[in-house]
């Protein structure tokens, strides 16, 4: 049996210019986290000539082309998997629909598993651009490459997008202190919300591929916002990066009306005059997580207790998608 995982990420700055609709004019930049929050697959090899396929629902075909899950099917054929007799299961730590970015994830722990049946070798770097073929170009999702690209690398990483849809990847140069201190005092809440992602960036990369001055404008200062970002992180300046999250979030409300509601906007205030310093919204909007920079750990946690919101604890990640059993 092949098992995979592939972790989930949270974003650091400069979320939303990893679009198409964006980087293929002005470039895109973000700072992106892996956690230690999974989506797994696993593969085995049946004495049955079909394929049994277990996610929400469960499929059983005879060919690749009956496949109905869309990423899966286009996974198979891309990695040239003909031979029906396989079982497919995927799980997750974290339900989809909640910011973050479990479709990519999905997608590089499933490629990763059928390379590893194929006995392929694949670098993080072509992990990450079959995924985004796969769910930018195949299937004409409209959403962004930051998820397929921090689950194959994980880490704290730099991303810079380019016109020519090449991707650049470094490692943030963060001290070990200032690690510690971000992954002790950043914390999760779950808002309740679930939604999908591509309801939301499709206004935005509408927007944007009618060069639409407001979205356009707000987009560069969110790039430059993840810039200031960075060099306040590698500055081991962490209260001028909550500040910056909280610069972000009151930016990125203005790309949709969608973005937010009144039970985020009353939990946000109650968080901000409890304990945190700067937060936002992870992911495409409308629900999902909020992050916030906590001063007072304890008090932020009490608050948003009293509110009903569930905080996931997590950890960073540092191996990216990887096998664990082949």
């Amino acid at each position: 049996m092949i098992i995979t995982r592939s972790p989930l990420r949270i974003s650091l700055g400069g979320g939303g210019t990893d679009l198409p609709s964006y980087y293929r004019e002005h470039s895109g930049f973000l700072i992106a986290a892996a956690i230690d929050k999974y989506v797994y697959i696993t593969l085995h090899q049946t004495f049955v000539p079909e394929l049994i396929i277990k996610y929400s629902k469960l499929e059983r075909v005879l060919t690749v082309d009956e496949v109905e899950h869309p990423i899966i099917r286009e996974a198979l054929r891309l990695v040239g998997i003909q031979a029906p007799s396989l079982e497919i299961t995927s799980m997750a730590d974290i339900p989809a629909g909640t910011g973050l970015g479990s479709s990519g994830s999905f997608t590089t722990a499933l490629l990763k598993a059928f390379h590893a049946h194929k006995k392929n070798l694949v670098h993080p770097a072509e992990l990450a651009e079959q995924a985004c073929e796969i769910e930018l170009e195949k299937l004409h999702e409209p959403i962004g490459k930051q998820d397929q690209y921090i689950a194959a690398y994980g880490g704290i990483t730099c991303f810079k997008f380019m016109p020519d849809g090449r991707v650049e990847a470094w490692p943030l140069k963060i001290s070990e202190e200032t690690l510690f201190n971000l992954e002790d005092n950043l914390l999760l809440f779950f808002t309740g919300y679930s939604r999908s992602a591509s309801a939301i960036l499709k206004e935005q990369d509408d927007r944007s591929k009618k060069s639409d001055p407001g979205m356009i404008e707000n987009l560069h200062f969110v790039k430059d916002l993840g810039k200031k970002s960075q060099r306040a992180l590698e500055g081991n300046d962490l209260h001028e990066f909550a500040r910056l999250m909280d610069v972000h979030w009151q930016r990125k409300k203005e790309r949709s009306q969608g973005m937010s509601n009144r039970d985020i906007n009353e939990w946000y205030d109650c968080a901000m005059t409890n304990g945190a310093l700067g937060g936002k919204l992870i992911g495409a909007g409308g629900g999902g997580f909020l992050m916030f920079y906590a001063d007072d750990k304890a008090r932020l946690r009490h608050a948003m207790r009293e509110k009903g919101l569930t905080e996931v604890r997590f950890r960073f990640d540092f191996e990216g998608t990887k096998i664990l059993n082949q």
